[in-house]
């Protein structure tokens, strides 16, 4: 960007990946503000309203000193109701005081949604901005909504000839009306991953080894969504790739995250006593290349724009590669690995934010003039 914008950061939200949000977003208004940008803080509750955080609290939370553990160190969801609107000049958004309509608090050039999960990164909030015309980061509302659900993306994935685990899926009803869930999983060996379909940081998943109860598995993560997918566990290495970039994506360096107890679980991701990530992962220049080459042809496959971060299962005895997933708002704490691995690849943290930020911007500018919200007004 060749002039400061006034950037916007929606965190937090209702989804139970909230403090995970709160921790990714100070991370980018540290970098944003310190690239010289005006920043501006609009908490979301977990009821879904909008809170505008005084710009006094936000200086003081980027330039406090966290606990070094990632999911503490992070904004707070604080301050005046506001409600968002289309801006007066075209392709802004208003922030207006809920208390008194028609008062703008500040027109806001670009949207940067750090919101992990549901009501978040699954479309729902892209649509609120596409809706309001102006430009955000990420991927738009399709990418993110395939993303999101586990379903879609493994058939969005195998229908690109993307390599991807074997899996089930089933809805609450249909899980309910069978007497034995070992039904629902005949054909996939152990262990198996049980996951909410749409999900993130590893909440609701269990792993189910031999002689494990999968109906336990199963209520757990009916807690988070109403349709389950079951995995094939894969023995191997879980190594993650990040994606830039919008008509010619771009793949990062390869990281690796060495887990305790078979998987890379929530208390680890964000309250472990060590960095299980390792990059650039340790492996022949062909498996890396393959990786890169997987993680943009995974990218494409959803549509995906801005960013992603691929996930993959790497059986190392037989040189097969699994893309796990796609996670089109990778967590930007300081444990995270999407700006880990970019920085090993010469992209740091606040050069990353910024070519997002641009992106957004060229992303909007190339709309049809059929979706120019704008041009109607």
């Amino acid at each position: 960007m060749s002039t400061p914008v006034r950037i916007g950061i929606l965190f937090g939200g209702p989804s139970a990946e909230h403090e995970v949000s709160c921790a990714s977003a100070l991370g980018v208004a540290r970098a944003l503000a310190d690239a010289g940008h005006q920043v501006v803080a609009i908490g979301v509750t977990r009821t879904g309203g909008f809170r505008l955080v005084p710009d006094a609290t936000l200086a003081q939370l980027r330039a406090a000193v966290g606990t070094g553990l990632a999911i503490e160190d992070r904004l707070t969801v604080t301050g005046p109701v506001v409600e968002l609107r289309s801006g007066e000049r075209p392709g802004t958004l208003a922030v207006t005081a809920a208390d008194t309509p028609g008062t703008v608090e500040v027109e806001l050039d670009v949207v940067f949604p750090v919101l992990h999960g549901p009501y978040g990164e699954d479309g729902v909030v892209q649509g609120l901005l596409e809706s309001l015309g102006v430009p955000y980061v990420g991927c738009g509302i399709l990418a993110s909504a395939i993303g999101m659900d586990k379903v879609a993306m493994k058939r969005a994935l195998r229908a690109e000839g993307v390599p991807v685990t074997p899996q089930v899926s089933f809805d609450a009803q249909t899980y309910r009306a069978v007497d034995d869930p070992e039904k629902l999983v005949l054909g996939l060996r152990r262990p198996l991953f049980v996951k909410p379909a749409r999900m993130g940081s590893s909440i609701g998943i269990s792993r189910v080894a031999e002689g494990d109860d999968l109906a336990a598995a199963v209520e757990e993560a009916l807690e988070h969504d109403n349709v389950v997918v079951v995995e094939q566990g894969v023995t191997g290495r879980e190594l993650e790739a990040g994606v830039l970039g919008g008509w010619r994506p771009e793949a990062s360096a390869v990281g690796e995250v060495q887990v305790k107890g078979g998987w890379f679980d929530y208390q680890q991701k964000y309250f472990g006593d060590s960095d299980p990530m390792i990059v650039p992962a340790v492996l022949p220049d062909e498996v890396t290349e393959r990786i890169r080459e997987l993680s943009v042809r995974a990218f494409a496959a959803i549509g995906g724009w801005g960013l992603a971060r691929v996930d993959f299962l790497y059986d190392e005895a037989n040189g097969d590669l699994y893309v796990n997933e796609l996670n089109t708002l990778p967590g930007f704490t300081a444990h995270s690995m999407y700006p880990k691995v970019w920085a090993e690849s010469g992209v740091s943290y606040q050069e990353l934010v910024n070519r997002l930020v641009d992106l957004a911007f060229v992303r909007h500018a190339e709309r049809p003039a059929s979706a120019r919200l704008e041009e109607t007004r």
